[in-house]
C-alpha cells in the first residue's frame, strides 16, 4: 500500500496532546481539519490503550466548526441523525450518509473528467495547470470530499454526453429511493 493511501496515524498522549506521528510533532484538531481537506485519511489511537479515537475526534472538530457558526450541517439533518440514533441497529442512516457522498463523489470527479474531456483547450500548452486550479476550486467547495472513483476511465467511454446523463438519471433515481426509504423510518 502505498504511504498517501495509508491514514496518518495521529497518537493521543495520556495529556491528550495529539502526535503527528510522520512529522513527529504535536498537532491540534484545526490541523487535523487541514489534513482531512486535503484528501487524506488520519486514524486516531490513544497512545495507552490502543482505542480508536478517530470518531470521536472527527465529531469534535464538527462540533467546533459548527459553534464558530460554520454551520456545516442543516438544523434538520442534525435532527435525522439524532433520530436516527433512537432507532435500534441504527436505522439506515448511515448507509444513506455514506452512499450520499459516495454519489457526491463520483459526481465530482466525473464533472472533472467531462470538463477536460469536452474542452476544445485542452490541447493548448498550460491547461494542465488551470485543470488542477478547477480540481482546487472544486475540491474547497465540497469542503475537501476525497474518495477513490470505481467507475470507467475517460478513454472506456465514446458517448460521454449520454452516459453522463444516464448516469445522472441513476444518481438522481438512488437518492429518490434512499429518501423514500428514509422517509418511511419517520
Amino acid at each position: 500500500m502505498a504511504e498517501k493511501e495509508k491514514p496518518l496515524l495521529i497518537k493521543r498522549y495520556a495529556s491528550r496532546r495529539l502526535y503527528n506521528t510522520e512529522t513527529s510533532d504535536y498537532v491540534t484538531l484545526e490541523d487535523i481539519a487541514g489534513i482531512i481537506r486535503a484528501g487524506r485519511e488520519v486514524q486516531i489511537v490513544d497512545l495507552k490503550s490502543g482505542d480508536d479515537l478517530t470518531r470521536q475526534y472527527l465529531l469534535q472538530i464538527i462540533a467546533e466548526h459548527e459553534s464558530r457558526g460554520e454551520n456545516v450541517l442543516p438544523v434538520n439533518v442534525l435532527n435525522d441523525l439524532v433520530r436516527s440514533y433512537m432507532v435500534p441497529g441504527g436505522g439506515m442512516m448511515p448507509q444513506f450518509l455514506q452512499s450520499s457522498f459516495e454519489m457526491l463523489r463520483e459526481s465530482q470527479k466525473k464533472m472533472v473528467e467531462n470538463m477536460t474531456a469536452m474542452n476544445p483547450m485542452a490541447k493548448m500548452p498550460g491547461f494542465e495547470a488551470m485543470q488542477a486550479q478547477q480540481e482546487a476550486f472544486l475540491k474547497a467547495m465540497t469542503g475537501g470530499l476525497s474518495g477513490n472513483w470505481s467507475g470507467p476511465s475517460p478513454d472506456d467511454s465514446d458517448d460521454r454526453d449520454s452516459e453522463s446523463s444516464e448516469d445522472l438519471e441513476e444518481i438522481k433515481k438512488q437518492l429518490a429511493d434512499l429518501h423514500n426509504k428514509l422517509s418511511k423510518l419517520k
